[in-house]
């Protein structure tokens, strides 16, 4: 998952925005439905593909005096007719400059292995391949949709997440209580499997004694106690795991205070198997001990 700056321009001074308005937008097959759905659950009005003319409509009424406040989700794609980046801008930027509306654009990505895999086991075809290699209409669907990706205030890579964890990303990300707080993410990984594109901070722990060395230690994973003991051993362990702790309990309320509800922190390690895990799982449990609200998940912890 990947934040960037908010796109209104707006005065600073203007009234609390009284709808908060999601444009949920992607890649076909990245998890579209299930976002809506998700947003949906924690008290967001969902519209699957309303036409870009027609949201002008739909929020006027909502902004007249005495509307109240609102929380609308809605799903688009390139689908709907005259759909395009140019479109889109047309029909958002007066919106965006708006201070009664609180406007972000969340875009879905995904690998084309993972898209594609995805439609071969719902048996599904693409909606730009009908008459053409599944691949190249997933190409093609990324080349139109590159300037809205450009332009998004929230990415996020479905390729590793399962439902459960989408549904918990988005509540976590957009929930709608006053005092939101900030919800905590912690993931393990391998850098031999890349980067999680959305990783907010990214620590190596590469630097620790390696498990991997050890014949009875190589099958476990950073979860096994003695694997744990063995990583604990190096005497550089402790002091990182307290440093590191201390530095989050630093951040995460001025990142709470800019206004950000979720944050991605990920450890990483060769095989993220053993050291990525372990350190982790200790962050987590860290955290959580000062009361923070945090969540751990191991992307290639049973990957060999």
């Amino acid at each position: 998952m990947m934040a960037k700056g908010p796109k209104r321009q707006g005065d600073a001074t203007t009234a609390k925005p009284r709808v908060r308005l999601l444009l949920i937008t992607g890649l076909s097959g990245a998890g579209r439905t299930l976002t809506l759905k998700a947003l949906e659950d924690v008290g967001y009005e969902a519209i699957d593909n309303l036409p870009l003319s027609l949201i002008s409509r739909l929020l006027y009424p909502l902004t007249r005096p005495g509307g109240g406040d609102h929380a609308i989700a809605i799903a688009m794609d390139f689908r709907q007719r005259n759909f395009s980046a140019e479109a889109f801008n047309q029909a958002t930027e007066p919106l965006a400059m708006r201070g009664d509306i609180d406007l972000k654009l969340v875009f879905l990505d995904c690998d084309n292995e993972v898209l594609a895999r995805r439609f071969t086991e719902t048996r599904r075809r693409h909606p730009l391949a009908e008459d053409r290699p599944m691949k190249d209409g997933i190409i093609r669907e990324r080349q139109l949709l590159a300037p809205m990706k450009d332009r998004a205030d929230l990415l996020v890579d479905t390729s590793n997440l399962t439902v459960g964890e989408l549904r918990a990303l988005m509540a976590g990300q957009f929930r709608l209580s006053d005092d939101p707080g900030l919800a905590v993410s912690v993931l393990s990984f391998s850098y031999r499997q890349g980067l999680p594109r959305e990783a907010d901070l990214v620590f190596d722990v590469r630097f620790l004694a390696n498990p991997h060395y050890v014949d009875e230690l190589r099958p476990l994973t950073g979860r096994d106690p003695s694997v744990g003991a063995y990583i604990a051993a190096d005497p550089a362990c402790e002091p990182f795991l307290a440093s590191l702790a201390n530095m989050l309990e630093t951040l995460l309320p001025l990142y709470k205070r800019e206004g950000k509800s979720y944050l991605t922190v990920a450890i990483g390690c060769t095989g993220g198997r053993h050291r990525s895990v372990y350190t982790a799982e200790e962050l987590t449990r860290s955290l959580a001990a000062a009361g923070h609200e945090v969540q751990v998940r191991h992307r290639d912890a049973d990957k060999i």
